[in-house]
């Protein structure tokens, strides 16, 4: 079985507090509000032989529109770890929403994998609710829809394979068709939950994030990502900063990446 190379790198961050990114007020209640900044991230995964992206980030309107600080643009970042978007064959877009979704056309001959659920809710009924919609980019949605038609999208229902090594898992919960990725390293299964655990804190708290369709299904989801990982520390969130404190930097100074192939610094928090 191949051991990959995992680089979470790192590419836009936004000051906020707790409470929006925790559902439920912890017990007490004053910490609720506390800072608790977000950080916004793409994957690399790759070998000798093969590289994988996991998903695209945002462009900068969306960065604009939603108010985030952009800290390097996703490409150029991909870029400085020697990945050139138009030679990469294979994204997995875990979801897509704006910040995971964005920069398709960056990736003219790529072959996106994505959950069936994932297309059907992104397009279907739910999205006449403004709350259900306001995280999804219309235009990344649309572009997705033609990279449909231009057979370029592999679907995938439930688990599927995208390489020796690396699957996808739907992770129901916080969208209909969210999907983790497994990846086998020199540490073990690797786990990028993305949005089924946006930090630490909402696996450690059973405390979901506020953006959710489903809460009993994102539960069941961190369950799932628990059996996937087989131990707790090979669970990476998808947009804790600690992610960048506890991981081994990437040697490119230019970037700010790390690795999750390598063990991280002390207990998961």
């Amino acid at each position: 079985m191949p051991a990959y190379e995992v680089i979470a790198l790192r590419y836009a961050t936004h000051q906020r507090p707790a409470s929006a990114n925790l559902l439920y007020p912890p017990e007490g209640g004053d910490p609720h509000d506390g800072p608790m900044p977000i950080d916004y991230f793409v994957w690399v995964i790759r070998d000798a032989s093969r590289v994988v992206v996991v998903d695209t980030g945002f462009d900068w309107p969306a960065c604009a529109a939603y108010g985030r600080t952009m800290v390097r643009h996703p490409l150029e970042g991909l870029r400085q770890l020697g990945v050139d978007p138009a030679e990469v064959r294979d994204v997995i877009i875990t979801h897509l929403h704006y910040d995971h979704a964005g920069n398709l056309s960056a990736f003219p001959n790529a072959t996106f994998h994505l959950q069936d659920a994932e297309m059907a809710y992104a397009t279907g009924r739910c999205m006449g609710h403004a709350r259900l919609r306001g995280a999804f980019a219309v235009e990344d949605v649309c572009t997705m829809v033609r990279r449909v038609y231009e057979g370029r999208v592999a679907f995938v229902d439930g688990e599927g394979e995208v390489a020796p090594g690396i699957t996808v898992h739907a992770v129901p919960g916080h969208t209909r068709g969210l999907q983790c990725v497994r990846v086998e390293t020199e540490r073990g299964p690797v786990v990028l939950a993305s949005d089924a655990a946006h930090f630490y804190a909402n696996l450690a708290q059973q405390n979901p994030f506020p953006i959710v369709v489903d809460i009993a299904a994102m539960m069941e989801s961190w369950r799932r990502l628990a059996r996937l990982a087989g131990d707790p520390e090979r669970i990476v969130p998808g947009h804790d900063p600690l992610v960048m404190a506890r991981y081994p930097r990437h040697p490119a100074a230019e970037v700010e990446a790390v690795l999750l192939h390598r063990p991280p610094r002390g207990p998961a928090p």
